[in-house]
Parts: C-alpha cells; sequence; structure tokens
C-alpha cells in the first residue's frame, strides 16, 4: 500500500524522499518476510509444524523462563542491542556526510530494519506460542487462545517503531528531509524501540512467574538470565537516553536546557524503575549495564568504523542517589514517597555531578549559566520522573513478589509525573530569536584550495549579544566529518576559532549562537544544492552577515510554501498515534501491577484445610 501511494505522487527530488524504485524494493521485502512471519505463527498454531516449539522448549531449558517467553526473550534482547547500533550508526552517517544516496545505501539502516523486525517477530511469537492461559495477565484473543500481556506490549512497541519507516518518507515528500533526531517520526521509531523495554521486561517477569516449579537456569545463558532484571532495567536507561543523542554527538539543534532535563528524566525513571523492580543494588547494576552497553557502541561507532563518536552521560552518581534513597525509604512499601525523594536528589546531587561530567567529556560542556536557567526545570523533570518510575517499578515487580511484599500505587501519581515532564517541554520548545544581531566576519587561511580550511575571526554587533551565552562556537558537518569548535574571546565583541573550518565542498559550517531562549546561527560557507534548491553561501575573505533563526540554516532541506493546516495535522496524527501507544502501556502496566501471583502455568497452591474443617466435611 506504501508503495503505491507513492507511485501515485512519485518525486524524483532526492531530498523528498526515497527513490521510488527503493521503495518498492523494501516495501516488497517487509511483505515477503512478515508474510513468512505469518505463516509460521499459523502453522504452529494449527498444529502444522512442531518446529517453534522444539526451539522454545530448548531455550526455556537454558533460560528456566516459561516455553512460550525464553525465545521471545532472546529474539528480543539481540534485536534490541543491533537497532542501537544501528541508530547511532546512522546518526554518525548522517552528521559526517549529510543525506542518504538512498535508504538501501546506507548499511545502518539494515540493522535498524533487522532489529526493529526482531522485537516485531519477539512479539509475535510470544503471542503464538502459549498453550492455554500462560498467565493470570494474560489477554483472550480467541476461544481457548491466550496471549501473554507482555507479548501484547511487545508487539505494540514494535509496530509502533517501525511504522516510522513508510511515515517518514510520506513526511519527507510532504515537508522535505528534516535534519534532527528530533523530527516526528524519528521519535516514532526510537521511542518504539526503547519502550520495547517495558514489554521485554514484563516478557521476563511472566514468563518466569509461568515456568514450572523447579526451573532453573543453565550455562552461560543462565548467568546471562540471573542477572536479567538489572540487565533490563540498564536496558531500560539506555532507550531512555537515545533522546539525548543530538548532546551526545555534540549537534544539538534546541535548546542545551534539554541536555540536563532529558538526563534528569530518564535517570529518574530508569533509576528509580530499576531499585523496585531488580531490588537492592538494582540501581547501581543498571547504571553498569548502561556504561557498558553504551561504551561498546561508542568504540565500534567511533574509534573502529571511523564516524564522528558518540558520547554519553555517566548516571553513576545518580544510581548512588537512589541507593541512598532506598535507605530511608522501603520502595516496595512506599513507591512514590521513595520516587520522590530519588527524583530530588537526582535533580541536585545528580545534576552536579553530570555538570561535572560535561566539562570532563562531553562536547557541549554546561555553562555555570544553565544552573540558574535549569535547576527549576531539572528537577520538576527528576521528581515527575521518579513517580513514573516508582509506578513501573512496582508493576513489573509485583507479579514476580507478590501483592503482599509490594505495594502497587494507583496510576494517578504516573500519570502526574507524566503531565509534569510534558509541561517541561513546553517550557523548553518556547524559543524566541534574538533580533538585529549581526556578525563581522575575516577568514584566514588555514589550507589551500581545493580542500581549503579557514580560521574565522567574528565581531559581534552588538557586543553583548553574545554575554552569558549558553554556547557560542562553530560548527561543520557533513562533509565527510565533525568539527566542532568553542570560540575563545579575543577582545570586546570579537570572538576567534580555534580550529580550522572547512569551507569547500559539501561542508556546511556556520557560527552558532545560543542564549537562553534564543537560538542563532550566521552562515560561514553552505554549498549549492539543486535538490532542494538552494544557492552556494561563499565564505569570502571578509563579510558582514546577519544572525538568522539557526533552523533555517541546519534545516535547510526543509520545504517551504506548504500549506499552513498540513503541518498541524501531521503532528495531529503522529501525536494520536503516540497518545494511544501510551495510554496501551499504562493500561497494560496497570493490568500487570494487579494481577500479582502465581503464573497459570504453574500449579496453585492448594490450602491445607484444617482439622476442624476435616472433621465437618467428614461429619456432612
Amino acid at each position: 500500500m506504501h508503495a503505491f501511494l507513492l507511485l501515485a505522487a512519485a518525486d524524483t527530488n532526492p531530498a523528498g524522499g526515497a527513490a521510488i524504485g527503493q521503495v518498492v524494493i523494501a516495501s516488497t521485502a517487509a511483505f515477503v518476510v512478515t508474510a513468512a512471519l505469518l505463516w509460521l505463527g499459523y502453522a504452529h498454531r494449527t498444529g502444522r509444524t512442531s518446529a517453534l516449539r522444539r526451539v522454545a522448549a530448548a531455550m526455556a531449558r537454558a533460560s528456566g523462563l516459561a516455553e512460550w517467553a525464553a525465545l521471545p526473550s532472546i529474539i528480543s534482547a539481540l534485536s534490541l542491542l543491533t537497532a542501537l547500533f544501528g541508530m547511532y550508526w546512522d546518526i554518525s552517517f548522517h552528521i559526517d556526510n549529510g543525506r542518504d544516496p538512498g535508504p538501501l545505501a546506507n548499511p545502518a539502516h539494515y540493522f535498524i530494519l533487522v532489529g526493529l523486525f526482531g522485537i516485531f517477530t519477539a512479539g509475535f511469537l510470544a503471542v503464538v506460542l502459549p498453550d492455554g492461559r500462560p498467565s493470570r495477565a494474560a489477554v483472550r484473543v480467541a476461544g481457548d487462545w491466550y496471549a501473554p500481556l507482555s507479548g501484547v506490549a511487545l508487539l505494540s512497541c514494535a509496530a509502533f517503531s517501525l511504522s516510522g519507516f513508510p511515515l517518514d518518507d510520506m513526511w519527507h515528500r510532504l515537508f522535505g528531509q528534516d535534519v534532527t533526531l528530533w523530527g516526528p517520526t524519528h521519535l516514532m521509531l526510537i521511542g518504539g524501540a526503547g519502550l520495547a523495554l517495558i514489554g521485554s521486561s514484563m516478557l521476563v517477569v511472566e514468563g518466569k512467574v509461568s515456568a514450572p516449579r523447579g526451573a532453573r537456569a543453565q550455562g552461560l545463558l543462565g548467568f546471562l538470565t540471573r542477572t536479567r532484571y538489572a540487565a533490563l532495567a540498564g536496558g531500560f536507561l539506555v532507550g531512555l537516553s537515545t533522546f539525548q543523542a543530538e548532546f551526545d554527538f555534540g549537534v544539538p539543534q534546541y535548546r542545551l536546557l534539554f541536555h540536563p532535563v532529558l538526563i534528569a528524566a530518564a535517570a529518574a525513571i530508569a533509576l528509580t524503575a530499576a531499585r523496585i523492580y531488580a531490588g537492592r543494588g538494582g540501581a547501581l547494576s543498571a547504571a553498569a549495564y548502561f556504561l557498558v552497553i553504551r561504551g561498546v557502541i561508542t568504540l565500534l561507532v567511533g574509534p573502529i568504523l571511523g564516524k564522528t563518536t558518540p558520547h554519553l552521560p555517566l548516571y553513576a552518581v545518580e544510581a548512588a542517589a537512589v541507593e541512598a534513597a532506598a535507605l530511608a525509604v522501603v520502595p516496595t512499601r512506599r513507591p512514590y514517597l521513595f520516587g520522590t525523594l530519588s527524583g530530588l536528589l537526582i535533580g541536585t546531587v545528580g545534576f552536579a555531578a553530570e555538570f561535572a561530567w560535561s566539562h570532563a567529556w562531553m562536547p557541549v560542556p554546561w555553562p555555570s549559566v544553565l544552573f540558574g536557567e535549569a535547576i527549576v526545570p531539572v528537577l520538576v523533570t527528576a521528581v515527575a520522573g521518579g513517580l513514573i518510575g516508582a509506578f513501573v517499578g512496582s508493576t513489573l515487580g509485583a507479579p514476580r513478589r507478590g501483592t503482599g511484599q509490594l505495594h502497587v500505587p494507583v496510576i494517578a501519581g504516573a500519570a502526574l509525573g507524566l503531565a509534569g515532564i510534558a509541561a517541561v517541554f513546553v517550557y523548553g520548545l518556547d524559543t524566541t530569536p534574538a533580533t538585529g544581531v549581526r556578525g563581522s566576519v575575516a577568514l584566514k587561511k588555514m589550507t589551500a584550495p581545493p580542500n581549503r580550511t579557514v580560521q574565522a575571526t567574528v565581531r559581534i554587533d552588538p557586543p553583548g549579544a553574545a554575554r552569558d551565552a549558553d554556547w557560542l562556537s562553530a560548527i561543520a558537518w557533513q562533509g565527510g566529518g565533525l568539527v566542532v569548535d568553542r570560540l575563545d574571546h579575543v577582545g570586546p565583541g570579537v570572538w576567534r576559532t580555534t580550529k580550522p573550518l572547512p569551507v569547500h565542498g559539501k561542508w556546511k559550517t556556520l557560527i552558532r549562537l545560543h542564549s537562553r531562549r534564543s537560538l542563532i546561527g550566521l552562515p560561514i560557507y553552505l554549498p549549492e544544492d539543486r535538490a532542494i534548491p538552494a544557492r552556494e553561501v561563499p565564505a569570502l575573505s571578509r563579510f558582514t552577515r546577519r544572525f538568522e533563526l539557526e533552523k533555517n540554516i541546519l534545516q535547510r532541506e526543509q520545504k517551504s510554501g506548504v500549506p499552513p493546516a498540513l503541518p498541524t495535522l501531521a503532528y495531529a496524527a503522529v501525536g494520536s498515534i503516540t497518545l494511544g501507544l501510551i495510554l496501551m502501556l499504562g493500561w497494560a502496566l496497570a493490568r500487570f501491577g494487579a494481577t500479582a501471583g502465581d503464573g497459570g502455568s504453574r500449579r496453585r497452591r492448594v490450602r491445607r484445610p484444617s482439622a476442624g474443617r476435616l472433621a465437618e466435611k467428614g461429619a456432612t
């Protein structure tokens, strides 16, 4: 259907969607693979094949999980790692090289597609594998066919993420390339995969509760399975941290305020949930898993593949703060109070620690002026995240521990936390570019043409426009690499670059100025781009240009002349789909926590009647 629609509105512009031939190839391949998966599920349910049952049984013996959960849990874990690697490789590819020659020409896309389809496969298998009712949380599909709630959640997240691919291409055709991680359809791809960690966590708990008594993990898989709760919590932290990627690479296109806010949100939600879900030391273990996974990704993408290196937050102090909060408040008895205290510590002590870490390694260090600007939003976000994490951790942990050992809070607290984070994001997205700021630039030759590089000296008028700026830097990207350079202050209103800036070929080079709510930029060199189309902005030896809205430079591939109502409708459509997924996950978690107890495949505990009851029964 997607291929047909695109053929009907063919656009040969390479900046406005994929080539039709590649769309047809990708759509055909997706149809064939999906059809094969559906046939396998049908054959299993109708008894035409026992292959799935045999593989699932082998995985169950090694993992200690129920048969219907063992195989999907392994597929899900491997698929999430595959998609994560593909995502960071893809981002670095675009930062270094700009637009793809075609979606099938970017090797990172294959890892993303395989990973996301693997998550979809895991959810699908979790739905079709069970015989009878696998757990008390399971939902009825038809007749005596019950789908585990974890499989439904995992399948929904994967379908949401996969739908971002065709929607992304349609978005580009309507509005042009949105050269930012925070494009609506890009967030669908990332968000669906990140939220799939909730489904994966539910899958492991539901599968363990439903396993036969005495089932134990064995071998290497058994060792990994014994740390599964901390590993999943660490994976959840990795998933929530993907939204920071523009800051990790050093190319943020939104206010610097968002960097500590995003870190606080990820830490509060994931680490609070980890401490309740995984138990004592869960927050520290989750942070350790995060550092290992993201550390490996950093090495693969940067030094090994030779692309721009992604950086990462530390989270160690935040994890220690959450463990300290657990000494003051019993997390399993008073989850929301524990989440609030954890959020307060993350929003203060954790904020200070990440501030120091940003100066040690992050590509965009946080200036001291950010403290006054961000402290309240970070605190609100951290406390709100703590409430969400408390709800997520309690509902995930309840079926494993039982309602007598863990109090499951009402969903209202988590909804309040979600509203708090949304309010902070609305505040952060409210920007007003400064007007009347001009820059007089003198370029000093560092390398002769054809690979010309320069040093730039910039006189800013008025001089106070750059005072106490969040950042004043030069950036050059999409010409075969990335250059980020913080300017030196050499005189009143005069600033100078410290690294050679490329001004040739496909490079896009500009001065960036971010102060409070204003994000503006001054182009030094932009190449001609006939596909948009856009004229060259030459790098003259001396010139004076005005600073303009930075988005117009960084995202100049976006189309102009789009009917005003169309973006509103498009954002509303994507927002409605996203809201639907969030509501579904909220319902799934609430149901999951409410059905705490033994699973359907375990033997039910039989209460032994008392002697009086036996005598009464005998008399009867």
